[in-house]
C-alpha cells in the first residue's frame, strides 16, 4: 500500500471525504440506548470477562485492576438510575470503554453501537515519530488528497504542539487513554490516534477542532486550526460474528485493523481501486526490477519489490494484514512473489500488521525454513462456561471449529483445580508443513509495536524456529497473544448445532442492543522452542536487533531501515536447492552453499550425494510413481540448511 499514483482511485472516495460531517454535527445526533439496554451491555460484558477471558488472572496481577468488580459496581449504579435520571450516553460509553481499556488488551473490546460503529473521526494528515538521527520528533508524512494545506505544511513538516500542549506530551496523554500491552505499544498507539479515531472502539475526541503548532519547510513557526470530521470507514474483510473457520481462528487487533483500513481510505485510495478490480489487470512472471513494485493479486495484503542497499540487492515484501478468509490462497500469492525477488535475501516487513487469520500467519512460516514448523499452542481459562462450550463442540459438529483437544483437560480441571486447559495449536500441523520451504536465501523479519495478534504469533514462530534475525523498529511487538472471539460467535456456539442437542436453554449470552458488540481473548498463546511455555500476551516478541526510525525512513520510503536490514542479510549464508526430473529415474539438482543432498521418495530415503555449487545428477533406484512426493534435504557441515518438495 504505497505510491502516489491516483489513477486507480475510486471516484466515490473523494466524494465521500468531501461530504464528511463535522464532529459536532455527528455527535449531536448520537445516543439512543435505553437504561435497560445499557444494563444488558454491562451484564454481557460481565459474562465474557468473568467466564471467558483467558488473560483475566494475568491482567489482574500485572496492572492491579479488577474489571469484574468495576462491572458489578457499574451495574449497581445503573440500578439506581431511571430513564429520566440516567447519565448522558457519551458518559456511559466512556466508562465502559475505559473499563475495557484498563486491561490493556486490544483483543478485548467494547464495540459501540450505531451510529458509532463503522465510523472514523479523522484529521486530513498523518503524523509519525522518528527517534534517531539529529534529534527525534514528529513529522507530517501524508496529507489527504484535495486537502488545502496552508503555507509550509506537508510531508516533512515538524509538529511541535497540539492545542498548546507540546506534541510529545500529547502523545503520552493519548497513549494513556488507549489500550497497549507494553510501553512501546502504548506510545505507538498514542501517535497513531493523533489523527484517526475509529469511533466504535475509541472515545470520540473531546475537542471539536485541533490547533496544530508546526515548523514549516522554511523554518517559520505557524499554527493550523483543523476540525475533526467523521466519515464511514472501509468495511471489515472478515465477518467475525459468523461461525466460520476464519472467525474461529481470528487473531486480530480490531483497533489496528480499523486504523489500517482508515489509512487506506484516506491516504492510499489507489489500493482500494485495485482491490475493487480484484487486483491489477496483469500479473508479471518476470523478476522484479530495482525499486519497482511487483503487481500483486492481493494488493491490500502485499507489497513486493527489489531494493538496492549499500550492502547489496535484496527482496522486500511488506505484509499489511493476515485478515483473509482464504489462508491457502494467501500463501499461494506469497510463494508467487517469492519467486520474483532476488535469491540473495529477503526483508520481510510486517510493521503495522494487526493480524487476522492465525492459519494464514503460521502457514507462511514453512516457506522460509527447512525445519518442520510447530504451531504456537493455545489454552482456555478453566471455567464452567468454557467447559460447556468445549463439551458441545468436542466432536466438531459444525465442521468449522473442533474443540475436542481442549475438552478432556477442561473437564479434568474441575477436579485438579488447574487454572488453564492443556495447550494445543489452532493451526493444523499438516497445513503448517504442507508445501515446505520455497525460499532459500536469508530472511530478516522487520517488526514494530503495532504487530499484534496473528502477527505476534507469526513473529514468535519466526523467532522460535530460528528462521532469521528479527529487526525491531520498537522494543517489542504489540504483545497480543490470543485467539479472539466475538460475543455473537460465543452465543452461536451455545445455540448450534440444532436440533440435536438443540440450543442450550441455560446459555448466559443475550442479544446485544443497537448493533453493539463485545470481543474477548478466548484462548491465550504460549511459545515453542527455547521459550516453550512462555505466554505471548504482554511480553510480545523482543527483537534481536533494534533500529530507531529516522527522518529519512519516514520521508524516503524506509531507506535507513532497509540499509540496516541489508547489513544483516549480507552477513548470512545464501543457499539454493532446486531440482528437475532428468531422464529415467534421474534428478538434476541445482545447489549453492550446500555440501550434501538427501532424497526422500514417499518419506523413505532413496539417495544421498555430496554436492558442490552448480548442477549434480542424482540417480534413484526407480522412477517415482506419478503423484509420489519427492523431498530433497540439503545440508551444510552436517546441519539441515534447505529443503525442497518437488511438485507432485
Amino acid at each position: 500500500m504505497t505510491g502516489n499514483d491516483t489513477s486507480t482511485t475510486p471516484a466515490w472516495i473523494p466524494k465521500q471525504l468531501a461530504a464528511a460531517a463535522p464532529l459536532s454535527d455527528f455527535l449531536s445526533g448520537a445516543g439512543a440506548l435505553t437504561l435497560a439496554e445499557r444494563k444488558v451491555l454491562v451484564q454481557q460484558a460481565l459474562v465474557l470477562l468473568e467466564q471467558n477471558y483467558a488473560h483475566l488472572p494475568l491482567k489482574t496481577a500485572m496492572y492491579a485492576v479488577n474489571p469484574v468488580q468495576r462491572l458489578r459496581l457499574l451495574l449497581v449504579r445503573l440500578g439506581r438510575q431511571s430513564d429520566t435520571t440516567m447519565d448522558p450516553e457519551w458518559r456511559f460509553h466512556a466508562e465502559l470503554s475505559a473499563l475495557f481499556h484498563s486491561v490493556r488488551d486490544l483483543h478485548t473490546n467494547y464495540v459501540l453501537p450505531r451510529p458509532f460503529a463503522g465510523k472514523i473521526a479523522y484529521l486530513p494528515f498523518q503524523i509519525e515519530h522518528y527517534a534517531a538521527g539529529p534529534g527525534s520528533g514528529y513529522l507530517v508524512t501524508r496529507t489527504v488528497r484535495d486537502f488545502a494545506a496552508p503555507p509550509g505544511f506537508g510531508p516533512g513538516t515538524e509538529v511541535t504542539h497540539w492545542n498548546g500542549v507540546p506534541i510529545a506530551r500529547q502523545v503520552e496523554l493519548c497513549a494513556d487513554r488507549f489500550a497497549g500491552s507494553n510501553p512501546a505499544a502504548r506510545h505507538s498507539r498514542g501517535v497513531q490516534s493523533l489523527t484517526v479515531r475509529p469511533l466504535a472502539v475509541h472515545r470520540a475526541p473531546d475537542e471539536e477542532w485541533v490547533v496544530l503548532g508546526y515548523t514549516g519547510a522554511d523554518g517559520t513557526a505557524r499554527e493550523l486550526r483543523e476540525p475533526w470530521r467523521v466519515t464511514e470507514n472501509l468495511p471489515a474483510l472478515v465477518d467475525a460474528d459468523d461461525l466460520t473457520e476464519a472467525a474461529a481462528a481470528q487473531g486480530l487487533d480490531l483497533v489496528g485493523d480499523e486504523m489500517n483500513r482508515a489509512t487506506k481510505l484516506l491516504h492510499m485510495p489507489q489500493v482500494v481501486g485495485l482491490e475493487e478490480a480484484d487486483g491489477p489487470a496483469e500479473l508479471t512472471t518476470e523478476p522484479a526490477l530495482d525499486a519497482a513494485d511487483i503487481p500483486s493479486a492481493l494488493p491490500g495484503f502485499f507489497r513486493a519489490r527489489t531494493v538496492t542497499t549499500p550492502s547489496g540487492t535484496f527482496g522486500h515484501i511488506r505484509i499489511f494484514t493476515f485478515n483473509t478468509t482464504d489462508p491457502d490462497g494467501f500463501v499461494t500469492e506469497f510463494v508467487r512473489l517469492l519467486g520474483l525477488i532476488p535469491r540473495t535475501g529477503l526483508v520481510l516487513d510486517v510493521r503495522g500488521n494487526g493480524g487476522g487469520h492465525i492459519h494464514a500467519s503460521e502457514f507462511l512460516l514453512q516457506t522460509l525454513t527447512p525445519r518442520q514448523v510447530v504451531p504456537e499452542p493455545v489454552q482456555f481459562l478453566s471455567t464452567p462456561l468454557n467447559l460447556r462450550i468445549c463439551r458441545r463442540h468436542a466432536a466438531n459438529p459444525t465442521r468449522q471449529i473442533d474443540l475436542g483437544p481442549w475438552f478432556p483437560s477442561l473437564e479434568q480441571s474441575l477436579e485438579t483445580g488447574s487454572a488453564f486447559s492443556a495447550t494445543f495449536p489452532i493451526t493444523p500441523q499438516e497445513g503448517a508443513n504442507a508445501i515446505g520451504q520455497r525460499y532459500h536465501g536469508p530472511v530478516v523479519l522487520v517488526t514494530d509495536a503495532r504487530c499484534y495478534s496473528a502477527t505476534d504469533i507469526f513473529a514468535a514462530g519466526f523467532q522460535d524456529h530460528g528462521i532469521g534475525p528479527v529487526l525491531g523498529a520498537d522494543d517489542n511487538t504489540g504483545a497480543g497473544g490470543a485467539n479472539v472471539w466475538t460475543h455473537e460467535l460465543l452465543k452461536l456456539l451455545l445455540e448450534l448445532p440444532a436440533p440435536d442437542p438443540g440450543p442450550d436453554p441455560e446459555s448466559p449470552y443475550r442479544p446485544l442492543p443497537g448493533g453493539a458488540s463485545l470481543r474477548v481473548a478466548i484462548r491465550r498463546t504460549v511459545r515453542v522452542g527455547a521459550l516453550a511455555g512462555t505466554p505471548l500476551e504482554d511480553l510480545g516478541v523482543v527483537p534481536d536487533v533494534r533500529h530507531r526510525m529516522t527522518r529519512d525512513d519516514l520521508l524516503k520510503d524506509n531507506v535507513d531501515l532497509l540499509a540496516h536490514a541489508g547489513e544483516l542479510l549480507a552477513g548470512l549464508p545464501v543457499f539454493r536447492l532446486d531440482a528437475e526430473p532428468g531422464p529415467g529415474a534421474a534428478l538434476t539438482v541445482h545447489t549453492t552453499g550446500l555440501d550434501r543432498v538427501d532424497v526422500f521418495v514417499a518419506d523413505r530415503p532413496r539417495a544421498s550425494v555430496d554436492v558442490v555449487d552448480g548442477d549434480t545428477t542424482v540417480t534413484l533406484d526407480a522412477d517415482p510413481a506419478p503423484g509420489t512426493a519427492v523431498r530433497l534435504e540439503g545440508y551444510r557441515a552436517g546441519s539441515l540448511a534447505a529443503t525442497r518438495t518437488l511438485p507432485r
